[in-house]
């Protein structure tokens, strides 16, 4: 009787070790992805180089006549480089969130004088011109305008002189956006669905985001009457289908962080067991994306899945506690990008680094 209570305790403390050692292990893992300043530095480099990158260059725009065959530079003076323009807008958020959390990456302020001479009221004014533009009234809808808002919220909360200046300045081209929104989204019948630039969900998110923080109550209420128009009645979304091959976004996860910024946490779960029933089980399992080549410009978005990924997993886990077992899942898509996170193609470099610091700050926001 004696040997098995001995046997028992010792087992109970092999147990107990071993989930110690567990616990231990994990911390280390949380550590290893954590944004220290190096970690932060390297990802800084990116926007800082393609903001005045100005080719190659996806224009995405149409053409009205002779006189809009303009370059890069010269159609939109603020956001012309990085290949794209919501690409440069989200590198102006990456380089904004990073100056404020660390601001000793630009001692030198050789980024901060760059800004200064981007963000000018006469750069604005013929951005928005662009966009007043007959032709490209839909540009950007609605990715690149919900980036806009995400660099808009990065300055306006930002206790620094230049900063308040340069928000005062971006201002107007977020209020027409704004309009914009008000015009489209009464109009949107059905969501768009997409794992790409489109998907509604994705959109509507940041978008609320920025809403919240600038206290913009209409603003607010519409995204959220929409958001349940479109979203409240959905079902049984197949993660079996993601991603598609050249997917930076999930359309269901995006939709379930959505909806879990919306609803409180009780309806949430209702909700959520009826849309992703098998995100509420424990051995929920999501294989991270895989990329086969990195200097394709669109199979790389694969890194950019599991950035996206892990954000709306991390952000899930916060509105309800009991699923903090996929922080493990959201871990692990992390981890497998982060490491490819380099200068060394331009198809990724130039985008890439910011959907890693948007997952890094979902990771560690709670």
């Amino acid at each position: 009787m004696k040997k098995s209570i001995l046997l028992c305790t010792l087992l109970i403390a092999l147990t107990a070790c071993e989930s110690k050692k567990e616990a231990i292990n994990e911390t280390i893992k949380e550590q290893e992805i954590a944004l220290d300043f190096v970690q932060a530095q390297k990802i800084f480099e990116l926007p800082v180089h393609c903001l005045t990158t100005e080719y190659p260059n996806k224009l995405g725009q149409t053409i009205g006549s002779a006189a809009d065959l303009k370059t890069p530079k010269q159609l939109r003076p603020v956001f012309y480089g990085c290949f794209d323009w919501h690409s440069a807008v989200h590198g102006y958020w990456s380089i904004i969130k990073l100056m404020k959390e660390f601001p000793e990456i630009d001692k030198n302020h050789e980024v901060r004088k760059l800004l200064e001479q981007h963000i000018t009221q006469e750069n604005i004014a013929v951005e928005m011109a662009f966009f007043k533009d007959k032709n490209n009234l839909n540009f950007e809808r609605t990715y690149g305008w919900a980036w806009l808002f995400k660099l808009q919220e990065a300055l306006n909360t930002w206790d620094d002189a230049d900063a308040k200046r340069w928000s005062a300045t971006l201002q107007p081209l977020t209020d027409l956006l704004i309009e914009r929104y008000e015009v489209y989204l009464p109009k949107l019948n059905y969501p768009i669905r997409t794992g790409t630039h489109d998907n509604t969900a994705f959109g509507l998110s940041l978008s609320l985001d920025y809403a919240r923080s600038a206290k913009n109550n209409k603003f607010e209420q519409l995204i959220v009457l929409h958001a349940k128009r479109l979203f409240s009645n959905d079902k049984n979304c197949n993660l079996a289908f993601e991603p598609s091959g050249h997917d930076f976004l999930s359309p269901c996860l995006e939709e379930a962080l959505l909806m879990s910024k919306i609803l409180e946490s009780t309806a949430y779960k209702k909700w959520l067991s009826d849309f992703l029933p098998a995100l509420l089980k424990k051995d929920f399992a999501l294989e991270v994306g895989v990329v086969s080549d990195r200097t394709d410009g669109h199979l790389v978005h694969l890194d950019g899945v599991n950035f996206s990924r892990a954000a709306a997993l991390y952000k899930i886990a916060d509105k309800l506690p009991e699923l903090q077992y996929i922080r493990k899942i959201a871990d692990e898509h992390l981890s497998y990008s982060l490491k490819n996170i380099t200068n060394d193609d331009y198809m990724g470099s130039h985008w890439l680094g910011t959907f890693a610091l948007y997952a890094l700050d979902a990771k560690h926001a709670h």
